[in-house]
């Protein structure tokens, strides 16, 4: 009986071991202490969205949204599958808020998915990224995510 416990416990603890290695990623710090965002950098397609009840591909027919991180500027660029938006960015560690989009381009989309998106990325408190993969995270719910492109 005892060593059944015993191995069972080692399980427990190599299971552990390897989950947490990959779920809680730390963010790169640079030399000032600082938590870099250069991972943020460059373009990213959306892959997944929270709160919709209609399928990923019915929200977005002919084409993913796609955004691109500018750090320096404190900005975001991209398109909602359909139309092309710009929006100021706040990031503080791995904390992130994202203005309400600027001056959008007008056309006509199909799917519906255009206003999840832009909603969604209003509920946005939090982010990580990991490999090449970005999580945007409301609260501690991951809500949107992304494929480095």
């Amino acid at each position: 009986m005892k060593r059944n416990n015993m191995v069972i416990l080692m399980t427990l603890i190599i299971a552990s071991t390897i989950c947490s290695c990959k779920v809680f990623n730390k963010p790169k710090v640079e030399n000032n202490g600082s938590i870099s965002t250069s991972s943020l950098n460059g373009k990213w397609e959306l892959n997944y969205i929270s709160g919709v009840r209609i399928a990923f591909n019915g929200l977005y027919p002919n084409a993913k949204p796609e955004i691109t991180f500018d750090t320096v500027a404190n900005e975001i660029q991209g398109n909602t599958s359909c139309n092309g938006f710009r929006s100021k960015i706040t990031i503080s560690g791995n904390n992130l808020t994202i203005a309400e989009p600027g001056p959008m381009t007008m056309r006509y989309c199909e799917g519906g998915g255009e206003k999840n998106f832009l909603d969604m990325l209003k509920k946005v408190t939090n982010y990580n990224v990991s490999d090449s993969t970005l999580t945007f995270i409301q609260g501690d719910i991951a809500v949107m995510r992304f494929t480095k492109k």
